[in-house]
């Protein structure tokens, strides 16, 4: 009996001998392979083992577009939307169009007031010959056109249409004697035909002409 109990205590004890010595063995492992993470960690390599794949929780959401809201209405061009125009308002007419009351005629003859001061400028600054009778060409044009236009009508008999001419007639004469003056006047004496050349007289018909030209605009910007 003695001889079986110091055998059975024989073999516990080894086996619990084993098993410390296993453990052991485990723990030494465990601490060795720990060891050799801080070292690689250490040498600046990074982890070295696989790691979670974490990309699907943390994915970039896509904008949404928003889409207006559209509804549908009647076209604009509809023939049932749109009123006429009150044509027949005498209001409308008057106040929202506007109508021209000036006359045609009124409209041409205002359209000679900037050439007629321009003439004036020329005669108070003492423009040369040349530029004098330039500006008095493109009048009396302007006035040609006119007369071909009233010629047979009404508009031709009206006192500002007759001053219209007259002044016409006064500019080319005022023109012809200064360009004659320019090219006569160094073989004439100021005595006989060539008194007519001086620079008195010349001067004394661009002052009437002048004045004539002011009447004429004051003529045509009281035309009714």
């Amino acid at each position: 009996m003695k001889k079986l109990l110091v055998l059975g205590l024989a073999v516990i004890l080894s086996t619990s001998s084993c098993f410390a010595w296993g453990f052991k063995k485990k723990q030494e492992a465990k601490q060795t392979l720990n060891t050799e993470n801080i070292e690689v960690g250490q040498s600046g390599k990074g982890y070295i083992g696989t790691l979670p794949d974490i990309s699907k929780s943390f994915g970039a959401s896509e904008p949404k577009t928003a889409k207006p809201v559209v509804e549908n209405s009647k076209l604009f061009n509809s023939s049932d939307e749109i009123k006429p125009v009150p044509r027949d308002n005498p209001a409308f007419v008057n106040i929202i169009l506007k109508e021209d009351k000036t006359s045609p005629y009124l409209n041409d003859i205002n359209d000679l007031l900037p050439i007629l001061e321009n003439i004036l400028t020329c005669i108070e600054n003492g423009y040369d010959v040349q530029k004098f009778n330039a500006k008095v060409y493109f009048l009396n044009k302007n006035i040609d056109y006119l007369c071909t236009k009233y010629e047979d009508k009404p508009e031709y008999n009206f006192v500002s249409f007759q001053k219209i001419m007259g002044l016409r007639t006064y500019t080319q004469s005022v023109a012809n004697l200064r360009a004659e003056a320019e090219k006569y006047r160094p073989y004439l004496a100021y005595t006989g035909a060539g008194y007519l050349y001086n620079d008195t007289v010349i001067d004394q018909q661009l002052e009437y002409l002048k004045t004539e030209i002011e009447d004429t605009i004051v003529v045509i910007k009281e035309a009714r």
